[in-house]
């Protein structure tokens, strides 16, 4: 009997290059974005990886997107390879082994499912829902932001779903809005696998994979859950006709120092 397994991924940065709002703003020629959503970050007004629903909604400049702009943007995503063919080898399984696929976004639904459209099925896409006007087509409501602790509701409605163990539950993302979801599946001794090197998502994966390629993921997986050694790895790799050709392991230690006369003693009070 093979051991059942869930793998939850973000999408944007993590299965693509670019950020859904970037990519959406430079599109309609909005400028600023990056400084709007900042400042929504700084006033702590809506949960991480929300920034875009809110201005979608409340923003001048952003209500005029419509469905099909969303869509075209999905379109425009430039995605990392071999997407489809980490989705086939995770629905094959491996030996002794089986995973459900979902990706879990705080971007727009209709921007990831249009990214993925043909490799990833629309029910196994959980992103951010609108409710569009019929006479101006303009977003009137918001239904659904798996952002922040919604990534964590998100991810317990899937394995609770599915019926899998909390520690047979693998998450992988890039961002600060992964941070609730990274410590939330620690904590139920799953494995968290950080996309990027940033140093407040790093360190608190237990895993850390830099690649622009979609497979990458598969090694802290076969290394932590199948207990496969590197020479199996890459046997697996070219067994889909894949060569790893660089593979480095580095240890980084973060470290702020500063100058020592900095900190000098202060008598106390008499």
């Amino acid at each position: 009997m093979r051991k059942h397994y869930l793998l939850v991924s973000d999408f944007d940065q993590t299965l693509s290059f670019n950020d859904s709002g970037l990519v959406l703003s430079e599109m309609l020629g909005i400028t600023g974005f990056q400084d709007k959503v900042a400042d929504l970050a700084r006033l702590n007004l809506v949960q991480e990886g929300a920034e875009l629903t809110y201005l979608l909604r409340h923003d001048p400049e952003f209500r005029r997107v419509r469905r099909e702009d969303l869509i075209e943007v999905g379109h425009r995503i430039r995605l990392k390879r071999n997407i489809a063919l980490l989705a086939e080898f995770l629905k094959e399984g491996i030996e002794g082994f089986r995973f459900d696929f979902y990706v879990v976004s705080a971007a727009p639904w209709l921007v990831v499912h249009s990214a993925l459209e043909g490799i990833v099925p629309p029910d196994k896409i959980i992103g951010a829902h609108f409710g569009f006007s019929s006479e101006t087509g303009e977003i009137e409501t918001i239904e659904q932001v798996p952002a922040g602790y919604g990534k964590v509701a998100a991810v317990d409605y899937l394995r609770f779903r599915l019926g899998v163990p909390s520690d047979r539950v693998v998450y992988v993302g890039d961002g600060s809005s992964d941070i609730h979801v990274m410590l939330h599946v620690n904590r139920g001794d799953g494995l968290t696998i950080a996309a990027s090197e940033a140093r407040h998502i790093s360190q608190i994966a237990r895993r850390t994979v830099i690649s622009d390629d979609a497979l990458s993921v598969l090694i802290p997986i076969l290394e932590e859950i199948c207990g496969y050694d590197p020479s199996q790895i890459r046997l697996v790799f070219e067994e889909q006709g894949l060569l790893i050709q660089e593979w480095d392991r580095v240890r980084t230690d973060w470290l702020t120092i500063r100058d020592g006369s900095a900190f000098a003693a202060v008598e106390p009070a008499a």
